[in-house]
């Protein structure tokens, strides 16, 4: 399959991104949340250039390709992690988890909408799978769904502002190299939630040399990996296959965020888990394209024996 390289990668980002789930748990134990986050994506922007230096890709942008940057950081990194986090302190684990699965299918709305790409039959399964997969993890849990609360509000808008975000990083890199628009956002979003930091949380920062080693481990595992290469790799895959495609891979967050809680906090993974990781990589396959590429080149083959 012509994209089964982009496909690879993205579920190696999606298991990085999982474990990331944890670490930041681990890092938000120690520094307030805005401040950390701030310091850790302005991090993961200075990796991004550091790596595209020595690759000689660093231009500076277009006044067009400046716009797409500033309305992208404000959606993917600004709005959605500070979205993310204040709904998150005011919602269940249960809700905000079946509303960040609704992701995908929300992507693929607006993609539909926005960029006129009509989704297949076959897709659209995909992506129905994929949320119940999600949903079936989510409420394996001990606690059911608990009444809407103003947190589910915020968690919804969290999400809504990363699905707008993957429309416009499609739009940009039609001209930009996505690795190098994910550095300028990171470095602009990062600003701004710094001083929003500084402002929220004031004196946020103190006393951040007495975290143990460990700490600051997790937190370059996080920056570097996870944050920095993680989204130069996504949002170079949202320009190959298209942001409805790449956004269905984001269902596996859910299962490798609770492996990583397995294997980081020492949390239970029971069968449901494992059920639930079936509909989700059958929602994968079909929802990414794979399936129709795959019986796309079958019918192709048939054909040709038969000429």
């Amino acid at each position: 399959m012509k994209n089964i390289k982009t496909y690879i990668l993205l579920i190696s980002i999606m298991a990085l991104w999982g474990l990331n789930v944890s670490i930041i748990k681990i890092l938000v134990s120690y520094f307030p949340p805005v401040s950390i986050t701030s310091l850790r994506i302005l991090t993961a922007g200075i990796t991004v250039f550091l790596i595209l230096s020595i690759m000689g890709k660093v231009r500076k942008p277009s006044r067009k390709e400046i716009s797409y940057i500033v309305f992208g950081g404000l959606l993917s990194v600004v709005s959605h992690h500070l979205f993310l986090a204040i709904g998150l302190t005011g919602t269940s684990a249960v809700n905000g988890g079946l509303i960040l699965g609704a992701g995908p299918l929300l992507t693929a709305i607006l993609s539909s909408i926005l960029l006129r790409n009509k989704p297949t039959g076959i897709q659209v399964l995909g992506f129905l799978l994929g949320g119940a997969g999600v949903t079936f993890i989510v409420l394996s849990g001990n606690k059911g769904i608990s009444s809407l609360t103003p947190g589910d509000f915020f968690v919804f808008l969290s999400i809504l502002s990363q699905a707008l975000s993957f429309i416009v990083i499609s739009k940009a890199s039609k001209t930009l190299d996505p690795r190098l628009l994910t550095g300028y956002m990171l470095i602009f979003g990062g600003v701004i939630l710094f001083v929003m930091a500084s402002i929220m949380e004031p004196g946020g920062l103190k006393g951040i040399t007495e975290a143990p080693a460990y700490v600051w481990a997790a937190f370059a595992a996080s920056a570097v990996l996870a944050t920095a290469i993680g989204h130069m790799v996504y949002n170079t895959a949202i320009r190959n296959i298209g942001p409805a495609e790449a956004s269905i891979f984001l269902n596996l967050n859910t299962f490798f965020s609770l492996a990583g809680s397995a294997f980081i906090l020492g949390e239970v993974i029971t069968i449901n888990h494992m059920l639930g990781l079936v509909l989700i990589v059958g929602g994968v396959i079909s929802g990414s394209g794979a399936l129709e590429e795959l019986v796309f080149r079958k019918r192709r083959k048939e054909n040709s024996q038969y000429m």
